[in-house]
């Protein structure tokens, strides 16, 4: 194998894998980056068995193909270090390569690519659907955090693909908040759904950053494949069944509440700093035109309040909740305003953007109450 490529180019191939390596391989082959020469075109793939990056880049004066599989640390530190330039890589025997550039060289052993573990990929039957590149980041971001941190509830540590002819709906939920967003730009055969990790949402969001254009994916019940760019994703997918979020969506919430959603958002980050530290507890005290938020750690002898002047349309209401789950759902909207519809304490309320243009419809919360005193 030889070729000749851009330092820089190369490192950028490089680093849209690198999230792939495992930090404890199961097999030391997975240490590697696979290089696989076709033409003047390299392939260049990082895989922990669970997910797999995969992109190809351009090259020049090739003279042999082949697959190597190159140690990822060393070579991602090794073009860290050097500046814009050609860099010329060539085997040199049955287990080393040469990196050189203008002033110098450097000699790295290589793995036999037939230990490299083989990729799965989507049987008969699969699912092809597209999206915008732009839709697929803002539903991640906009949903992943809402996900459950409890790597040992797999359903509820990801985010839930509802496709419909019409939307595709993203969810994510721990059981006490939920975050739901819709898209109607998604081209879709059908009815269909997939459960995809959040760490592998978290992969694809870093690297749709830099993409334009639509996303194609293909799934079965086991695997999704996401194809953009330069860039494949393959993904194995979280197996069961998703809980029917539909039935948890408060519609009858006539408690109604309007206000300015930075100003509610400062106020429950300062009320916090006095709730207690194991539960975070803030409580809501409702009235037409006022709402306080309020926090007291008997053990500390700590309490703070804050009242503010809102639109609020409904009757008088005193309503519990963890401050961090209010915080992050305002955190991740972005309108001005945002509308809490509640029915009574102990029901979950719902939030959502003011606003009657499309970007405000994508996205809602819920929130489950908490009983305070």
């Amino acid at each position: 194998m030889k070729f000749a490529v851009s330092s820089s180019e190369l490192l950028r191939a490089i680093l849209t894998v690198q999230k792939a390596i495992p930090s404890k391989a199961a097999e030391a082959i997975l240490d590697n980056y696979l290089f696989d020469l076709k033409d003047t075109t390299l392939e260049i793939t990082a895989s922990d068995m669970e997910i797999t990056l995969r992109t190809t880049i351009t090259v020049d004066n090739t003279t042999d193909e082949g697959r190597i599989a190159v140690p990822a640390r060393q070579m991602t530190d090794l073009l860290k270090e050097l500046p814009d330039q050609p860099l010329t890589i060539s085997t040199l025997s049955d287990s080393s390569f040469e990196c050189a550039w203008a002033s110098g060289a450097s000699q790295l052993p290589y793995f036999n690519p037939d230990d490299y573990p083989q990729i799965k990929s989507v049987g008969e039957g699969a699912v092809t659907i597209e999206i915008p590149a732009a839709t697929l980041l803002d539903g991640i971001a906009s949903t992943v955090y809402a996900s459950s941190d409890e790597e040992s509830r797999p359903i509820m540590n990801s985010i839930f693909f509802d496709i419909k002819a019409d939307s595709t709906t993203m969810v994510a939920s721990d059981l006490q908040k939920l975050i739901c967003y819709s898209a109607t730009d998604v081209k879709t055969p059908g009815d269909a759904s997939f459960i995809l990790n959040k760490r592998h949402a978290a992969m694809i969001k870093a690297i749709l950053g830099k993409e334009d254009g639509n996303v194609t994916i293909t799934f079965d019940d086991k695997i999704a494949i996401f194809r953009f760019g330069a860039t494949t994703v393959i993904s194995c997918l979280v197996i069961g069944k998703y809980p029917d979020y539909r039935t948890i969506i408060p519609k009858n919430n006539s408690n109604i509440l309007n206000i300015n959603r930075n100003q509610l958002l400062n106020t429950v980050r300062r009320i916090a700093v006095c709730s207690p530290k194991a539960s975070n507890h803030i409580k809501f005290d409702l009235k037409p035109g006022s709402l306080e938020v309020s926090a007291q750690d008997v053990g500390f002898e700590i309490a703070a309040h804050d009242k503010i002047s809102c639109q609020y349309d409904g009757d008088d209401l005193t309503i519990g909740f963890k401050s961090t789950h209010i915080s992050e759902i305002l955190s991740n909207l972005t309108s001005e305003s945002i509308i809490m519809k509640f029915a009574d304490k102990r029901r979950s309320a719902l939030i959502l953007p003011d606003g009657d243009d499309a970007s405000a419809q994508k996205v809602f919360g819920i929130v489950m109450p908490i009983m305070v005193r």
